[in-house]
C-alpha cells in the first residue's frame, strides 16, 4: 500500500512540476498576442504625430515632443524642437503622409519605434516632392504621456 501513496504523491508532484514550467510559457504567449497598453498608447502618439505634421498644428506639435528634442532627417540636418515645430507650425509641409511596417518595442519608460514614412511634400513654389525614408523613433514616457525624444531616417530605394 505505501507503493500506491508513493506513486500517488509523485503523481502530483510531476504535474505540479509541469504545470510550474508550461504556465509562464502560455501566459507568455498570451502576453505576446495583445498589444500591451503601453504600446497602443505609443503607436497613438505615434499616429498623433502624423496628424500633427500634416495638420502643421503647433499646439499638437508643441504636447508631443520633448525641450530636448533632437529630429534627424535622412539628408544629414538636424532639427531641435523649435526648428522642428517651426518648419511645419501653420503650414501645409505635407499633401499626404503614411506610415507603414510599423514595429514598437517598449522598453521600461521608453519605447523604440521603426516605420517606413512616405510622404507627398508641399514646396513653396506650389510643386511637390516625395520622400520614401526608414525611421527611428525614440519615445519616452513621462508623467503618464509619451513623448518624442529622438528620430532619424534614412532613405530607402523606391
Amino acid at each position: 500500500m505505501p507503493n500506491v501513496q508513493f506513486n500517488h504523491s509523485r503523481r502530483t508532484m510531476l504535474a505540479a512540476m509541469g504545470a510550474a514550467f508550461v504556465m509562464p510559457v502560455w501566459a507568455a504567449a498570451a502576453g505576446a498576442a495583445e498589444p500591451s497598453g503601453d504600446t497602443a498608447a505609443v503607436a497613438k502618439a505615434s499616429e498623433a504625430l502624423r496628424g500633427a505634421m500634416v495638420a502643421g498644428d503647433k499646439k499638437a506639435l508643441t504636447a508631443l515632443v520633448y525641450d530636448q528634442l533632437s529630429y534627424g532627417h535622412s539628408d544629414g540636418h538636424l532639427d531641435t524642437k523649435t526648428s522642428f515645430i517651426d518648419s511645419l507650425a501653420g503650414k501645409n509641409a505635407f499633401k499626404s503622409l503614411a506610415l507603414s511596417d510599423q514595429t514598437i518595442e517598449v522598453v521600461g519608460n521608453n519605447a523604440i519605434v521603426r516605420h517606413v514614412f512616405d510622404g507627398v511634400n508641399n514646396m513653396p513654389d506650389g510643386t511637390t516632392t516625395t520622400a520614401h525614408i526608414k525611421v527611428l523613433q525614440v519615445w519616452k514616457k513621462e508623467k503618464g504621456a509619451w513623448r518624442l525624444l529622438a528620430r532619424q531616417s534614412c532613405p530607402l530605394k523606391s
